[in-house]
């Protein structure tokens, strides 16, 4: 199982743009064969900071996931939203256990 977290920044005023384009970016993903799961959440204390997680089920999933259109769709809205500071982590997991 593959974790990605992280975060990305964009100006607070551009959010209620942004919202739309991380709806599809999000609900395109969650339909991929091998997404476990895939969200964004906007930091309560710092405006316009985005916090990402998403699961896939192994390499090939994520390969897969990265060649496809809603991603380059999202990629290539970043600029006209002013995203920057993409910060994300790729972490190879076990199988969740209750804590």
């Amino acid at each position: 199982m593959l974790l990605i977290t992280g975060t990305v920044r964009l100006p607070p005023e551009n959010l209620a743009d942004a919202r739309e384009a991380m709806q599809n970016m999000i609900l395109a993903s969650r339909a991929e064969d091998g997404c476990v799961d895939y969200r964004y959440a906007e930091d309560i204390l710092q405006p316009g900071l985005i916090h990402v997680k998403e699961m896939w089920r192994d390499r090939v999933s994520l390969d897969r996931h990265f060649t496809s259109a809603h991603i380059a769709e999202w990629r290539a809205a970043w600029p006209g939203l002013g995203i920057s500071d993409r910060n994300l982590k790729l972490y190879e997991v076990g199988e969740p256990q209750a804590i």
